[in-house]
């Protein structure tokens, strides 16, 4: 039984019935009427209505004069929708996740949404070049066109499409709903954060949330090209690991001691030499000649532990090194001892 942590995470695969979203038709009507929303709020700022005149009445009533001590807090809370902070985090939960699961999914999800956001977002704020609250130079005035790139609040759709993300990728319903209660009540309060501090207009906020939303219900669109991208890496790593693979010297044949290592000589023990075999340099791996009825050395050895342990005779020498010449005084087995001078009368 493994008790390894490590062992414990090494796969947990996906919760079955997890499937990709799809663009359905509820989807698609809520994309269709949170463009339509965008677009409207653009037209509206760009005709200078009622909501250019809310924009000013806000940022004259200075809301961070209004209650000062909030100030320190909402500081560290407008954090939340800054893009970097907020992306290394989200994206070290989800590469925990994709560990877990075995699959890119998760990674590759957040980085198409960070990619859509940057380029609709971006586009949109040059495109316009409306001026913040602290650099209107016209009371009244929808600042457009003036070189600012505020329009819409980049933190308020990033907190959207961020911790959004959370939620999109969710495997059960239950977390789905939480995790999109969290997400909304996150991007709610960091885009009244900014207009609290006077970095925003409130219309830039409300384009931010919708452009926000937009991203994240036109992900499902996005799915098949996510899939095979995925598909892709993997393919990529699989050829990359039998490259490498390839490149690895073989272990040469019948070698025992390590790849490289050539045939070692090992010497026969000096009982064998006694049955009528000669002590003789022999390659290792090569089983040696035996007559009828003597066992092999390798079994003699394995039963007396390792090491053969016949009387009378030598052990066998390390491969490479040549045995010491026996006594002179020893006979051969079997042929008696030499004769002994007598002594006394």
């Amino acid at each position: 039984m493994r008790t390894d942590i490590f062992a414990r995470l090494d796969r947990e695969p996906e919760p079955p019935k997890i499937v990709a979203p799809r663009m359905s038709r509820h989807r698609i009507a809520l994309f269709g009427g949170t463009l339509a929303f965008y677009l409207a709020i653009v037209w509206a700022v760009l005709i200078t209505s009622w909501l250019v005149a809310l924009d000013w009445k806000v940022m004259l009533f200075r809301p961070y004069q209004q209650w000062p001590e909030l100030h320190a807090f909402l500081d560290y809370y407008v954090v939340l929708g800054q893009r970097g902070p907020t992306a290394v985090m989200v994206a070290c939960w989800l590469g925990w996740r994709s560990w877990r699961q075995h699959t890119l999914r998760p990674l590759l999800v957040l980085g198409t949404s960070l990619l859509l956001l940057n380029l609709s977002v971006g586009a949109v704020k040059l495109g316009l070049g409306r001026l913040g609250p602290h650099y209107a130079t016209q009371i009244g005035s929808a600042e457009m066109f003036a070189g600012g790139d505020i329009f819409p609040s980049g933190h308020t759709a990033n907190a959207v499409v961020t911790w959004g993300i959370l939620a999109y990728l969710a495997t059960t319903p239950r977390a789905r709903r939480y995790l999109s209660a969290v997400s909304a009540t996150v991007s709610l309060g960091v885009g009244l954060t900014t207009v609290y501090i006077g970095t925003h207009w409130l219309s830039d906020v409300v384009l931010g949330w919708a452009a926000g939303l937009l991203i994240l219900l036109a992900l499902p669109w996005f799915e098949p090209l996510i899939a095979r991208t995925e598909t892709w890496i993997f393919a990529m790593r699989e050829q990359w690991r039998e490259r490498r693979d390839g490149a690895r010297p073989a272990p040469a044949a019948g070698s025992g001691a390590g790849p490289g290592s050539g045939p070692q000589p090992v010497l026969l023990p000096q009982s064998m030499a006694t049955d009528g075999l000669a002590a003789e340099t022999v390659t290792a791996g090569v089983e040696p000649v035996l007559p009828a009825g003597h066992p092999a050395p390798g079994a003699r050895a394995r039963a007396h532990g390792g090491h053969p342990v016949r009387p009378g005779a030598l052990p066998v020498a390390p491969a490479g090194v040549r045995r010491p010449t026996p006594h002179t005084e020893r006979g051969t087995r079997g042929t008696g001892s030499p004769a002994r001078p007598m002594t006394g009368g």
